[in-house]
């Protein structure tokens, strides 16, 4: 039996690597080479991309791609909407602040800094209103509401799903 006959029993390990970083760039010449397809990576990349498993496992990780970046924008929206600026309060009462107390410092709320010539410092922070309102679009699960990126993270994988050749292939 030659190998072109015989059953696959699951992905190599290369095209695991393959997969993960094609989901990740949607380059395939860069997926390929990242998995250590050297002799023409191009060529070999797309080639894996009209298999099958390579394209369901692709999907797979697309899919748990979008969960997780839903879960860390909900995340990043509840830290603004709730988070305190006490730390940005104190940093405008502090003379010279050095390295290692502004990195113990909780600044997430803060969108800008800035320290005009008169010597005054002036914080802007996120308005929380805002990502009050992010947070119900996201938790609403309307997707033409939802945030641009994760529309184009479902787009792409339906895309590859369909096998539409749209990423290079």
């Amino acid at each position: 039996m030659d190998n072109k006959n015989k059953k696959r029993k699951g992905l190599k390990n290369k095209e695991i690597i393959f997969c993960y970083y094609f989901a990740n760039t949607q380059s395939v010449e860069l997926s390929a080479i990242k998995a250590g397809y050297r002799k023409n990576p191009l060529v070999t990349g797309q080639g894996l991309l009209y298999r099958e498993d390579i394209k369901a496992k692709i999907k797979e990780l697309m899919n748990s791609q979008k969960e997780l970046y839903s879960s860390l924008a909900t995340a990043g929206y509840q830290r603004l909407a709730f988070s305190s600026v006490s730390d940005a309060v104190s940093l405008l009462f502090m003379d010279s602040p050095d390295k290692k107390t502004l990195e113990n410092m909780d600044l997430y709320m803060v969108s800008e800094i800035r320290k005009p010539r008169d010597g005054a410092m002036e914080i802007k922070f996120f308005d929380r209103i805002k990502a009050l309102e992010k947070l119900c679009q996201l938790s609403s699960g309307d997707e033409s509401k939802n945030m641009g990126l994760l529309s184009a993270l479902n787009m792409g994988a339906e895309n590859l799903s369909r096998g539409d050749d749209e990423y290079g292939v």
